[in-house]
């Protein structure tokens, strides 16, 4: 009842888990349609304060602007053309004006778009003097084409293509801004490449107010321009009153103060601002002029005398080229003389003669290119020539033809409607013919719960793709198996969810079945017949059924076979069985336990003991060997002690002449080290030498040999020339340290002289012979060229070959000497 018990909270734990984490998701799913949680709004309102926290005490026009724009840049996350989320890594552009961040590429097509539309106007309507220009699609701020973005800048436009990093703002290049503050003063903005504008200006200045009367005093740069709230009290333009304004910014006001003011010729007179005392009425002059035919045309003008009439004085014909002084009631003359202005052609002259008016078109005839370069031909200079040839040039679209005739190259955008579809699958894009893709559709559908009760707006295209709308509403579905009541969920599409309850019918054991509910189970049904073709193939058919309750999983106590521990198992399946543990009964061998896996023991003499069914030990014998034995025991496992060890080993004697053979158990038995000694060795005599040179005399043994003192073996002595001989016994010279070489006596000495002299005759009488040999040589030589001269048609005798010795004979002399002088040096020392 315990397992049971501890079983059922551990269940119950793990479904309060489960429902907290399921209420937790719901809260999840329940922000805002717009993408962005109550708790992003809260941290973007921390990060602006935090930002603008040092200028709360002035709460001016600037510092609430730069809140509100500040804050916008942060929640804008989405584009306002293409309604799609700027993910970090993406280009944008940003306004200048009210900050808002936008795909570069849905930029650089709605400029286009833009002026694209409004030159269509302008051909339509060549009257009109439209200004081609695209504005921002937030605030509608216009700008010029060539302020159109052409590269992805960041926050401050220092770096082209920033990179993405995730320590840095995104679409920042993690540098100083360095802009311009405003209201504009001599500092720049510090903080970090940001979104939105600057904040304003925090820096510390000593200022005086507007009017420069109070004392300075020191305020924020951003609000160094202060008013004293005293009265301004500047002379104003009209020179007679003072300014009572409050000290105010900039010039002073006109004057407010009124008074009665003549018109400039003096004909009116009426109360005016006293700020505008000159002022003219409207009225012309109409004064005689000094001609006395004509009247002044100024619009009331200073008094004084009118100007001279225009008519009498110097006049020009209408080509320029002639002067006239004439009555102002006479007409100018024409010279008669050749025009010669110069042509709307802008290449030739009027060649008519002087004339009032326009000159003519120009009709001199010029060879003309069409515009093209297709075709030439003479034509008036004044017309423009075109051939009828059809630009075959592709379009801006890349998918239309220009088909214009004589077209100069500049073919105009294409002017069709593009037609795709657009991504919604929908509607059709509305824009001219363009390359790439189109812009998102720009509608909105509702997606709805199951009843109907909760609607959200999704982008056209996306109610297909879009998870409908959490509803809070319960659902009324009947339940449809066993239990009266069902568990109550949210509305939901399709089918009900299986039921989760507990199914609780008793069993013939008696317990309950702790399973979920059973009773609507989709079954796979098997068709009995089998398709003829692939076209009677089918899907797989299910069918809802009431299943039985599943085997008794209750868990019963059940001891295992070998009794080694008591474990809990199904009830359905409540038999004994095997641990699979390790028998671990003690076998015969007394050294090693049973490790056959859990089993019923048969014959055991007690609770200790193996039966007769448990696994014999096979394994070798354990017992640690001697010391030096690396020998296994041939018993195997066994109880008690190991017997001696029979493999025999090889050793070399201690002279290493002989190779014996001697028993392990032998050698690793406790001996002395003379019995060691004793074992090892031959018996022959040591090969060894001793230091005298000659062999020892003591029989195979270890360590050093016997000393050179005991040493019997006869020595022979002689001296250098071998003359001298004599015996002795090796132990009496190392004793008397006696050298082992006899020195020479004087015989000796006078031997090696004479035999020095006999040597050195030798050599004279050897090179005495060599001269001779090579003057006869030489003589021969002589002889023999001497008789080729005289006898020419004589046959040449054959000449018997030298032997090896008369060729090197010099050589073969002079190494003999050599060898001679130094065997008698040796014998001399």
């Amino acid at each position: 009842m315990s397992e049971t018990r501890s079983f059922e909270q551990a269940s119950r734990h793990i479904r309060e888990n489960l429902s907290r984490h399921i209420s937790k998701y719901d809260s999840m799913l329940g922000e805002d349609d717009s993408g962005e949680s109550e708790g992003d709004e809260e941290i973007n309102d921390k990060i602006v304060d935090e930002l603008l926290s040092h200028y709360r005490n002035a709460d001016t026009k600037f510092i609430v602007s730069a809140r509100q724009l500040l804050k916008t840049a942060l929640q804008s996350t989405s584009c306002l053309i293409c309604i799609e989320t700027i993910r970090k890594t993406d280009g944008i552009w940003t306004c200048e004006t009210c900050y808002a961040s936008l795909h570069l590429n849905c930029v650089l097509k709605w400029s286009k778009d833009s002026i694209f539309m409004l030159k269509q106007q302008q051909e339509e309507d060549p009257e009109k003097n439209i200004q081609l220009c695209w504005s921002c699609p937030n605030c509608r701020t216009t700008y010029t084409p060539k302020e159109t973005p052409s590269k992805y800048l960041c926050y401050c436009g220092k770096q082209v293509d920033p990179k993405f990093d995730p320590w840095l703002n995104p679409h920042s290049c993690g540098e100083k801004c360095q802009k311009r503050l405003k209201p504009e003063c001599k500092h720049k903005c510090v903080l970090l490449c940001h979104p939105g504008p600057c904040p304003p200006c925090p820096q510390m200045v000593t200022v005086t107010c507007y009017c420069a009367k109070s004392t300075p005093s020191v305020k924020r740069c951003s609000a160094s321009n202060w008013s004293c709230s005293t009265t301004c009290g500047t002379l104003l333009a009209c020179g007679s009153h003072t300014c009572p304004e409050v000290c105010h910014p900039g010039p002073c006001p006109p004057c407010s103060k009124s008074s009665t003011q003549s018109c400039a010729c003096g004909k009116m007179a009426e109360p005016r601002a006293c700020s505008a005392p000159v002022w003219k009425c409207g009225t012309k002059c109409g004064k005689k002029l000094t001609c006395g035919h004509h009247v002044c045309d100024y619009i009331c003008h200073e008094q004084g005398d009118c100007p001279p009439c225009p008519l009498s004085l110097v006049r020009h014909c209408p080509c320029g080229k002639s002067d006239y002084k004439l009555p102002c009631v006479q007409a100018t003359p024409t010279c008669g003389d050749t025009c010669g202005k110069l042509l709307s052609c802008g290449n030739h002259y009027c060649t008519e003669r002087c004339h009032r008016g326009n000159c003519p078109s120009c009709i001199q005839m010029v060879k003309k290119t069409c515009r093209c370069g297709s075709k030439s031909k003479d034509v008036q200079c004044s017309k423009q020539f075109s051939c009828d040839i059809k630009c075959k040039k592709i379009r801006d679209c890349r998918k239309h033809p220009c088909n214009k005739k004589c077209c100069s190259g500049d073919c105009a955008p294409c002017e069709n409607m593009c037609g795709k579809s657009l991504n919604c699958k929908n509607h059709k894009c509305t824009s001219r013919c363009h390359q790439g893709a189109c812009y998102p559709c720009n509608k909105q559908t509702e997606v709805s719960c199951a009843c109907g009760h909760t609607k959200i707006k999704v982008p056209c295209g996306k109610e297909n793709n879009t998870k409908p709308p959490k509803c809070r509403q319960l659902c009324e579905a009947k339940s449809k198996c066993h239990h009266k009541e069902q568990v109550q969920h949210m509305c939901h599409f399709g089918k009900c969810p299986k039921c989760k309850q507990i199914c609780g019918k008793e069993r013939s054991c008696g317990h309950t079945c702790p399973e979920p509910c059973h009773d609507n189970v989709l079954v796979k049904v098997e068709r009995k017949e089998k398709p003829v073709g692939p076209w009677e193939e089918r899907g797989d058919e299910y069918v809802v059924k009431k299943l039985p309750c599943s085997p008794c999983p209750i868990p019963v106590p059940v001891p295992c076979l070998g009794q080694h521990e008591i474990a809990d198992f199904p009830c359905h399946n409540s038999k004994p069985t095997s641990c699979f543990r390790n028998c671990g009964r003690k076998l015969a061998c007394t050294n090693h336990t049973c490790e056959r896996p859990c089993h019923r023991v048969r014959q055991a003499v007690d609770e200790v003991s193996a039966g007769i069914n448990c696994k014999k030990c096979g394994r070798d014998c354990q017992i640690a060997r001697p010391e030096g034995c690396d020998h296994p025991c041939q018993l195997g496992c066994h109880p008690g002690p190991c017997q001696s060890c029979d493999v025999n080993i090889k050793l070399n004697c201690h002279c290493s002449l002989v190779t014996m053979f001697i028993k392990c158990g032998i050698l690793t038995a406790k001996m002395t080290d003379e019995e060691i000694e004793e074992l090892t060795c031959c018996k022959d005599q040591c090969p060894k030498l001793m230091s005298c040179g000659h062999r020892c005399i003591r029989t195979c043994h270890s360590g050093p040999c016997s000393p050179a003192e005991e040493c019997k073996k006869k020595i022979k002595m002689t001296c250098p020339c071998k003359r001298i001989k004599q015996d002795d016994r090796c132990y009496n010279l190392t004793v008397n340290n006696l050298e082992r070489n006899l020195s020479c006596d004087k015989e000796c000495q006078k031997i090696k002289e004479e035999e020095s002299k006999r040597k050195i005759s030798e050599k004279s009488n050897i090179e005495v012979d060599i001269l001779a040999k090579e003057e006869a040589e030489r003589f021969e030589k002589s002889l023999e060229g001497r008789g080729k001269k005289k006898k020419k048609n004589k046959k040449i005798e054959e000449i018997e070959e030298e032997s090896f010795y008369d060729k090197n004979k010099i050589y073969v002399i002079s190494l003999a000497v050599l060898v001679v002088v130094v065997l008698g040096y040796f014998i001399s020392q």
